[in-house]
Formats: C-alpha cells, sequence, structure tokens
C-alpha cells in the first residue's frame, strides 16, 4: 500500500506507510493522501491471501495504534475517505475511475487496519482510535465527534446509492467487507455488544437484509390471496434473470424459478437446511394456487425433482458400495452416515412430491405446463411408485401419469408439440377430480422465536466465517459460533 506499492511484502518497506503510521500528524490537506492511496494491490480472494495480508499489517497496525493517540491519523485516513464518498455517485456518472480507484484504495487501507484494530481492543478502544485528532504534545482530549457512526452511515449509503457497474465493483465490495469486519467483534463474544447496536440499527433503518428475504416470502405465502394473485401480475422482459431470455411470465412463476434456483444453488455450494427448508416450505404454500406456470418455471420443477432424484440414487449406490454384499429391497443395514443422508434427501424428494401433487389436486386444468413437463419426464417417478415413503403420495401422480398417458395413445404416434399440449389441456377438463385423493392443505408458517438474534446472529457468521470470499479469521478466541472451547 502507498505509492508504488503492489504486493504484500512492499508493505513494510513503503515510505507511504511507514509515515501514515508513525507519530508525525499528517493534515487532511496534505498532498501526502494522494500519494498514499495511489497504489495498485489485488485485494485477496481467499482465505489463504487473506491470511498472508494480514499477517504483514499487524505489525504495522500495532505501531499505529500506538502512534494513533498523538497523530490522529487513523482518524485522517477515515475523514480522507468519507470525502471522497460524496462526490462517489457523479464520479460514477462522469465515468472518473481515477476518483473511485483512489476512494476504494482509501477504504481497503481503513478495513486492512480495522481487522487488526478488533483483534487488539474492546470495542471501547476502537471507538477511541477513531476520536483521536492531531494534537500538541502532551495533551490527551479527543474530539467528542462519532467518526465510526459516519463511517458506517457512508458505507450503507455507498452501497444503496452507487449503481453496480464495472467501475464501481471493487468499491461496492469493499464497503460491505468493510462493514463486515465492523461486524465481527461479534465473533468474539457470545452476547450482542454495544458497538454492534448501532450497524445492526443502520441496517434495519435501511431494510437491507438480504438473510431475512427468503423468511418475508414465506411469511407472505401464508395468505392465499397473495399466492392468488402473484399469477395475475404480468412481467415483460426481465433483464436481470440471466439463466433464460424471459420476455413475458406472471411474478407467481418468477418467484418459484428465484426459489428453485435458491434450491439448487444450496443444494450444490452452501448446502444450507435452514435456508433449505424454508425454501421448501415457501413453495410448499404457494403450490395449491399455482395457475397458468410458465413453461420454463414448470420445467424446473421437474428439474428440480430430477436432481434430487439423481443424489438419492448416488448415496444409495454409495451405500450400496460400504455393505459386503448389495444391498437388498428390506435391508436395512445401511451405514449411519449414508442413513442419514438417505433420510435427508427422502424427506425432500417426499416435500418436493407433495408440492407437485398439491397442484395436481387444486389446479391440474390450470397448469397444462406443468402436466407437460411431468409426462416428458414421467419415467422419473417410478422408482419412487414402491418406495415405502412415498407410496400414498404416488396415487394421485400415478393417477395423472396413466390418465394422460393412455389419452396420448390413443391420439396416435409421433404427436406435436401442439397436438399434446391439445391432448392435455382436453385431458385436464375430463379428469374427474374425485379420482384424485384428497391430501392435507400443505401451510407452513413462520414461528419466530422469543429472542431470534440468539440463533441468527450466529447463523450468519458461520456463513461468513465458512464462505465469506477474500476474508480469514483466526479461529482461536472465537466464542460465537464454539470454536473457542479446550
Amino acid at each position: 500500500m502507498g505509492a508504488n506499492t503492489s504486493q504484500v511484502s512492499d508493505l513494510s518497506e513503503s515510505q507511504s506507510i511507514r509515515t501514515l503510521i508513525g507519530p508525525d500528524a499528517i493534515s487532511e490537506n496534505e498532498p501526502f493522501w494522494n500519494q498514499l492511496i495511489s497504489f495498485t494491490f489485488t485485494s485477496p480472494t481467499c482465505s489463504a491471501d487473506a491470511k498472508l495480508l494480514e499477517e504483514a499489517v499487524v505489525p504495522l497496525a500495532k505501531t499505529l495504534i500506538q502512534n494513533n493517540p498523538r497523530s490522529g491519523n487513523f482518524g485522517a485516513l477515515v475523514r480522507v475517505f468519507l470525502s471522497r464518498t460524496k462526490e462517489l455517485k457523479i464520479s460514477t456518472e462522469c465515468q472518473d475511475q481515477l476518483f473511485i480507484w483512489q476512494a476504494h484504495n482509501a477504504l481497503f487501507l481503513v478495513r486492512c487496519l480495522l481487522k487488526v484494530f478488533i483483534r487488539q481492543m474492546n470495542e471501547e478502544e476502537l471507538h477511541l482510535q477513531f476520536s483521536y485528532q492531531e494534537r500538541a504534545p502532551g495533551t490527551y482530549d479527543s474530539i467528542c465527534e462519532d467518526l465510526l457512526e459516519e463511517l458506517v452511515c457512508n458505507l450503507v449509503h455507498l452501497i444503496v446509492e452507487v449503481p453496480l457497474l464495472d467501475i464501481t465493483y471493487n468499491i461496492l465490495f469493499e464497503a460491505v467487507t468493510t462493514l463486515l469486519v465492523l461486524l465481527s467483534y461479534q465473533l468474539f463474544h457470545k452476547e450482542v455488544l454495544p458497538i454492534l447496536e448501532i450497524l445492526y440499527h443502520v441496517e434495519e433503518r435501511n431494510s437491507h437484509h438480504v438473510y431475512m428475504a427468503l423468511i418475508i416470502l414465506l411469511i407472505l405465502t401464508e395468505d392465499d390471496t397473495f399466492n392468488r394473485s402473484i399469477h395475475e401480475v404480468m412481467l415483460k422482459n426481465i433483464s436481470w434473470y440471466t439463466e433464460r431470455v424471459l420476455t413475458e411470465i406472471s411474478l407467481g412463476s418468477l418467484l418459484i424459478l428465484v426459489v428453485i434456483r435458491t434450491i439448487q444453488f444450496n443444494m450444490t455450494r452452501t448446502r444450507d437446511k435452514y435456508l433449505h427448508t424454508n425454501c421448501l416450505a415457501a413453495l410448499a404454500n404457494m403450490s395449491a394456487q399455482f395457475r397458468n406456470l410458465h413453461q420454463y418455471a414448470a420445467q424446473r420443477i421437474i428439474s428440480l425433482f430430477a436432481l434430487l432424484s439423481k443424489k438419492h440414487n448416488k448415496v444409495l449406490e454409495q451405500a450400496t458400495q460400504s455393505l459386503r454384499g448389495p444391498l437388498g429391497a428390506d435391508d436395512t443395514t445401511v451405514l449411519p452416515d449414508y442413513a442419514q443422508d438417505l433420510n435427508v434427501i427422502e424427506e425432500v424428494i417426499r416435500m418436493m412430491l407433495e408440492i407437485i401433487n398439491s397442484c395436481l389436486s387444486n389446479s391440474l386444468h390450470h397448469n397444462p405446463n406443468l402436466l407437460y413437463a411431468l409426462l416428458y419426464k414421467r419415467e422419473l417417478f417410478e422408482q419412487f411408485r414402491s418406495h415405502p415413503s412415498f407410496q400414498d403420495i404416488m396415487q394421485n401422480l400415478d393417477t395423472v401419469i396413466g390418465f394422460f398417458s393412455q389419452r396420448l395413445e390413443q391420439a396416435g404416434s409421433d404427436l406435436s408439440v401442439e397436438r399434446v399440449q391439445e391432448v392435455i389441456k382436453k385431458g385436464a377438463a375430463a379428469l374427474p377430480k374425485e379420482r384424485l385423493k384428497k391430501f392435507p392443505e400443505l401451510k407452513f408458517k413462520y414461528v419466530e422465536e422469543e429472542q431470534p438474534e440468539d440463533f441468527f446472529i450466529p447463523y450468519v457468521w458461520s456463513l461468513v466465517f465458512n464462505s465469506g470470499v477474500g476474508l480469514y479469521w483466526n479461529s482461536q478466541g472465537i466464542e460465537l459460533l464454539g470454536m473457542d472451547s479446550p
């Protein structure tokens, strides 16, 4: 960091860095600051690189901690960054890449120092590091302004107001990362700390709880009026959905696509049971009111079932290979780990079957696209027909598949897509409802515990700790996630 600094090994030799952490105060108007924040340095993208960077910063930050009460240079650095945030939106509109680059570098410096500060001092001492300013030797007053709160508010404002573009991506990413670093005090304590109250209040005030979005959807889907109305709202040209061109789609079908995509991402990447369960609960609540599902939404529902079926077969095969002999139909000697995996997957498969059944039982004639997708992939369901966990719920699917398969056979061979759709629409109107067994309505409610922060704070931090991009924390001293036990 500092002029021309581009590698971790350059940090300790950088004259600009030595000046920043030294005992002499530097006025915010000095040309020094432009020199300090004019560097090219690739931010870490993995925890290993982040660890190397932090190890290099630690001795420098410790020197600054000693000298900052006299120099106030850390507070000056923060104010240099804040002075640039006021013009970031205009700089973005003018494509002023130099200004944005320097603002990013200033914030990067602040974040690297904060990361060490938080491990070296308590929250009251951190507040003091923000409050020190240039002073004459022998005086010990600090300014009263809350620079920490101003920094947090500016970071949130930056995230909300500055558009996400190629030239702003790095600074927006750095703003989010800096907020996470400030919040990371919580990792080392089990109770909610006073310094975090500012941050949580700011987040609530701006209503940017990404992790709460799913809970909000789940609560909304408890209302059948909502579940019906979302299929009446038509949207056009959904540019942000990149998996497929969507020229026209109902809000309901779009929500289904997003939820299913979240489930699939979770299955292959994060494997978070909490996210998984709530996604399925939201789909289940909506299922009885599915109306005129978009062709792609119908396909994705069946594709998700296909993915679950594939995972089920893979675990079953692994369990079989782990036994001495082949796994028989009545064999219950599956190894414990595989048995647990099978139980989890089968619970999800059952839920998906219930969702499909709910749609067929309540609104079959409104969903020809789902019927088409179901018939096209009907072989997926064969293996579950005689499975004891699914026999009851498979009755209706067998009835529907059998009924429409017979009609398609009667219609002849080599049918066009249009002809198949025509047969399905006529068949949907002709299938007697009494042939489908009635099941209890799928209804799930979000029940908030008396102190939800006892769950959410450790839960969110476990995601950040395990999956945060370019972030590293030494597990020693982390109490929130139970990592510091002897």
